[in-house]
């Protein structure tokens, strides 16, 4: 005979598990996910295969730019979010415009270099400042809003170490592919770019999932909004069907004296018809 040692889910544990589930899903949505990296890599990987053949600008930059423009047209087909598919778009918009009035190859991944860079400062600003960016972003999709900064200290944790991992990891990008800018040629910077483009964004997305993992799940405030509306409104129901109550309990028993009173006046026979009713008497 065996014994059964397993315990069923607590409610706490239910909530964490969704909660992590609801984290996973957010974190692959905030970053793009599988499409996101292909939106952004195969253009660059197109620009440098087709400038490494062709040695021709003007044909790698307006191929990469059409295909962008193809991949953002079949995420509108699919009625798929457009926000990563936009900012490919632009990115090698800019990137093309700045490598053809150049002419020079290597411009077409400035653009992109910059943001990266960007990005990188602004990550870990935002975690000096106890305004992890990670935390910024995620926080409106998890229905957490900003609580994580003063009623989950875990939560806040997990969201400074993750934006600092995405922080550091684009500067260690931005650190390998400036030199390679200045110093390097166009085909060297563009391999080079294609190879960093996957790997360091799987990097971060897999640390900031360790990271969340290990943290308190989210606290739900649009639930604790909506309850607490909800028990304000209660009082207010109460208070409307006292009143209510109270109102039309004269109007009731009033109703009910006065059908109570014709009630009884109808039971009681008329004296007219008591004397129809009474039998002759018969005379002596």
């Amino acid at each position: 005979m065996t014994s059964d040692n397993t315990t069923p889910p607590t409610d706490h544990q239910d909530a964490a598990a969704r909660g992590r589930a609801a984290a996973d899903t957010a974190l692959l949505d905030a970053f793009g996910g599988v499409r996101g990296m292909v939106d952004t890599t195969v253009p660059g990987l197109v620009f440098v295969l087709l400038y490494t053949i062709k040695r021709d600008i003007h044909l790698a930059a307006l191929a990469s730019l059409g295909l962008t423009v193809l991949l953002a047209v079949a995420r509108l087909v699919r009625k798929e979010t457009l926000k990563h598919a936009f900012s490919g778009v632009f990115g090698v918009a800019f990137g093309a415009i700045f490598a053809m009035m150049s002419g020079d190859a290597k411009n077409f991944y400035l653009p992109g270099m910059l943001y990266t860079l960007g990005l990188a400062i602004a990550y870990i600003l935002s975690a000096i400042f106890r305004y992890p960016l990670i935390g910024v972003l995620l926080g409106p999709m998890l229905k957490e809003n900003l609580s994580w900064r003063t009623r989950n200290p875990g939560r806040f944790r997990a969201y400074t170490k993750s934006t600092w991992a995405w922080g550091l990891i684009l500067l260690a990008k931005s650190a390998v592919l400036f030199p390679l800018y200045w110093w390097g040629d166009a085909t060297q910077l563009g391999w080079v770019k294609v190879a960093l483009g996957i790997p360091p964004f799987l990097l971060c997305v897999y640390l900031t999932w360790i990271f969340l993992a290990k943290a308190p799940p989210p606290i739900d405030v649009i639930a604790e909004m909506e309850a607490e509306e909800k028990a304000e409104r209660e009082p207010d129901r109460e208070r409307t069907k006292a009143e209510a109550e109270r109102i039309a309990e004269p109007v009731i028993a009033e109703w009910t004296d006065q059908i109570v009173s014709e009630a009884q006046a109808q039971a009681q026979p008329r004296p007219d018809a008591v004397d129809r009713r009474r039998p002759p008497r018969h005379r002596r």
